[in-house]
């Protein structure tokens, strides 16, 4: 084994110093999670309980494995907009039956559970997850449909779901829809695009138009059971293929299609006795990030927190330094790992990670990108030095890379590094960002700092006075501006990653994702990484 050793002292005022400013930034987000937890508020809740129905988070414990972990994804999603937090939906991975499968719960105590925009997204975003890592769906079923009021955002692109559901099954995904109560309009063709369809009697009802529509379109007079209800579609219709009595029978029968899937994984888990934990306490992981991102930290701090045994074989170590790379397992499954060092991306990092990319996919091996840069070099010296050309030959073998790809944005991640580091853009199998974490294209100084130059030298152009008053007042704003915008919460909010989670479930969080990413055959790229740029 090479473990790697530790150089962190726990008792250092620095790390204590971090560990304070990052607890504070946990309890922010916990407030924010809160938000999403309350569902549409008491009244809401405590009216949809008074009429004997679960909440969307009850129906997912319900139906999981017991004491099983459930990886909620983009549980901040809408955050910041004009819609709630969480955008009425609940997302994630948990474990049915002993099969991986992606869940999707409409929370009806949020304006019935209407979609909105950011509802379509998180869904859209959860159908990648599944349809990636052939994660089995199953759909908790209770909307009222669209939310009218932002109809325009919603029903060109929403169509796509059903189209997505029709691309599972046909890809051979198991989709299933547990139908709870309203199913209507459009939000029908959830059950009859899935393969399997469980209602629950006296509440589920499902049909294109209720009896008001029915009665405005044909004149016909209908009531909701006749037209639409659990027991017309299981005895009448057939589009039930299961009657419920309730909803622990019907998330009961749930589990029985699950477990009659005759569902495999492509590779085997590995001997969860056979894996070692790390030798270094994830509680440190705390006061590993400075709050000035400017201040470097070491990556391998982080890298010996997470793998099994602390153990880390670094490739290059000696070459571009500033970006640490090398092989692990986590929970039993083998990674490659890049990891920011030193912020600045050089030639030397952009060629190490390039040919590091290339082994990778030579040897079917997952990557993970650890964020913390300030993106690729700048100056005459190092454009002179062909920094463009080795820029985007690690971009191009991250965009060929056919091996899956996991991120976890630490510290830093602007500009084109953060392409380079696979991100959000570039499709890695999850992306999750730690509370400490900052993206944009490039940092708020700077970037009101290339405001001020530009519209200097353009006063100047023009023969004109320049105002400085205006200047720092302009960059100031720029500055506040660039500041909330690179904030986690507010880029999780617009679902530009999966979630923002404690640094100290980093290992937990990871090792999930990779039994799931296992559920599906992959093979890396053995060439066809187009030109690259000597």
């Amino acid at each position: 084994m090479t473990v790697i050793p530790s150089a962190l002292d726990p008792a250092d005022p620095d790390h204590l110093a971090h560990r304070a400013a990052m607890l504070d930034k946990l309890d922010a987000l916990d407030a924010e999670h809160a938000k999403a937890l309350a569902g549409g508020g008491e009244k809401y809740v405590e009216r949809h309980r008074g009429r004997g129905k679960l909440t969307a988070r009850e129906r997912i414990e319900l139906l999981l494995d017991p004491d099983t972990p459930f990886l909620e994804l983009s549980p901040l999603a809408a955050w910041g907009s004009d819609y709630h937090v969480g955008a009425a939906m609940v997302c994630g991975i948990g474990v049915i039956e002993g099969v991986e499968c992606l869940i999707t719960a409409n929370d009806p105590t949020v304006r019935g559970g209407a979609s909105n925009p950011w509802t379509l997204k998180k869904a859209f975003r959860a159908h990648e997850i599944g349809l990636a890592n052939r994660l089995p769906s199953i759909h908790l079923v209770e909307s009222g449909g669209a939310d009218l009021p932002s109809q325009k955002e919603i029903f060109i692109p929403g169509g796509a779901l059903f189209k997505h559901l029709t691309q599972s099954s046909a890809a051979g995904i198991p989709t299933v829809a547990v139908v709870f109560g309203n199913s209507t309009a459009g939000g029908a063709y959830v059950p009859g695009m899935c393969d399997h369809v469980i209602m629950v009697k006296e509440r589920a009802k499902v049909f294109l138009g209720g009896p008001p529509l029915v009665k405005m379109a044909t004149g016909e007079e209908s009531d909701d059971e006749s037209l639409g209800g659990a027991e017309m579609h299981a005895r009448t219709s057939g589009l039930a293929d299961h009657l419920a009595a309730d909803e622990p029978d019907a998330l009961r029968q749930c589990r029985r299609v699950v477990a009659r899937l005759n569902w495999r994984k492509a590779y085997a888990d590995p001997d969860p006795v056979s894996v070692q934990p790390p030798e270094y306490d994830e509680d440190e992981l705390l006061g590993i990030v400075p709050g000035d991102l400017k201040t470097p930290f070491d990556p391998r701090e982080v890298i010996v927190r997470i793998v099994d045994g602390s153990d880390f074989d670094e490739f290059k170590p000696l070459y571009g330094p500033s970006l640490a790379t090398g092989w692990a397992t986590l929970h039993g499954y083998p990674i490659g790992i890049l990891a920011n060092a030193q912020g600045v991306l050089f030639s030397e990092e952009s060629q190490k990670a390039a040919q590091f990319i290339q082994l990778a996919n030579q040897r079917d091996i997952p990557l993970l990108f650890l964020h913390n840069t300030t993106g690729y070099m700048v100056g005459k010296e190092y454009e002179q030095g062909g920094i463009i050309k080795h820029g985007a030959m690690m971009i191009n073998a991250v965009s060929n890379s056919r091996v899956p790809h996991l991120s976890v944005l630490m510290g830093a991640s602007y500009g084109a590094g953060h392409y380079g580091m696979c991100g959000r853009a570039y499709d890695p199998r999850f992306l999750f960002a730690w509370p400490s974490a900052k993206s944009a294209v490039m940092g708020p100084q700077q970037l009101a700092g290339v405001l001020s130059i530009v519209a200097r030298q353009s006063a100047a152009a023009k023969g004109q006075p320049y105002d400085d008053d205006a200047d720092a007042a302009l960059r100031a704003m720029v500055e506040q501006q660039i500041e909330s915008e690179s904030l986690p919460m507010f880029l999780s909010g617009r679902l530009y990653d999966d979630g923002v989670i404690d640094p100290r479930d980093t290992r937990t969080v990871l090792g999930i994702c990779l039994s799931a990413i296992h559920t599906a055959p992959y093979e890396g790229a053995r060439g066809g990484f187009g030109v690259f740029r000597m």
